[in-house]
C-alpha cells in the first residue's frame, strides 16, 4: 500500500510541476520577445532608437490580481448597435497591442480574471478626453479609437476609449458613468 501511495504522490507532484513549468515558460517566452516597439531617447543631445520601457500597469499586474476593461462608448455620436460593436472591438484590439509587449504581465493578469469587459457611455468627447487624463494620471494605459468616416460617423471621430488595469483603479477613472 505505501508504493501506492509514493506513486500517487509523484505523480502529483509531476503534475504540478508540469503546470507551473508550462505557465512559466509561456510567460518567459512572451516576456522576452524581440519587440518591434522602441521609441526615441535623447542620451547627450543626440537621438537614439531604445526599447520602450514596460508600463506601470505591468508591475501592479504582479500584486493585484482583479482586472478588468472598460470601453467608454461617445453617445453623443448616436451610432448604430453595428458600429458600436466594431468601434469597442477596434478599441479593445488596439488597446491589447500597445500592451503585449509592454505589459503582457497585465495582459495575462486579465485574461486569467475571464478577460471582463464592461460597456459605458459618455456624453461628449471632451468628457472622453478627461477621462484619458485621469487614467493617465493613474497611470493606467488607454487607447481611444477613431474612425476613419466611411460609414455613419464624420472621419477622424474620436468613437470609443478602453481602459485596462486593476478593477479598483479602473473604477476610480469609470465609476460614475452608466452602462451602455
Amino acid at each position: 500500500m505505501a508504493w501506492l501511495s509514493a506513486i500517487l504522490l509523484g505523480a502529483g507532484c509531476l503534475a504540478l510541476g508540469y503546470i507551473i513549468g508550462v505557465r512559466h515558460s509561456s510567460c518567459t517566452f512572451i516576456s522576452n520577445r524581440s519587440s518591434g516597439d522602441t521609441e526615441t531617447i535623447i542620451v547627450d543631445g543626440k537621438k537614439r532608437k531604445g526599447v520602450k520601457q514596460p508600463l506601470e500597469v505591468e508591475r501592479l499586474a504582479e500584486i493585484l490580481e482583479d482586472f478588468k476593461m472598460v470601453l467608454v462608448v461617445r453617445n453623443d455620436l448616436k451610432m448604430g448597435k453595428g458600429k458600436i460593436a466594431a468601434q469597442c472591438s477596434h478599441a479593445t484590439l488596439g488597446l491589447y497591442k500597445k500592451l503585449h509587449n509592454r505589459a503582457p504581465k497585465a495582459l495575462n493578469r486579465w485574461e486569467m480574471c475571464g478577460q471582463v469587459k464592461v460597456v459605458v457611455k459618455i456624453e461628449s468627447e471632451d468628457d472622453m478626453l478627461v477621462l484619458q487624463e485621469r487614467a493617465k494620471s493613474l497611470n493606467i494605459p488607454t487607447h481611444i479609437t477613431v474612425d476613419a468616416g466611411r460609414t455613419q460617423i464624420a472621419p477622424n471621430s474620436r468613437t470609443v476609449m478602453a481602459i485596462l488595469g486593476p478593477a479598483d483603479m479602473v473604477d476610480d477613472v469609470t465609476g460614475g458613468l452608466k452602462l451602455l
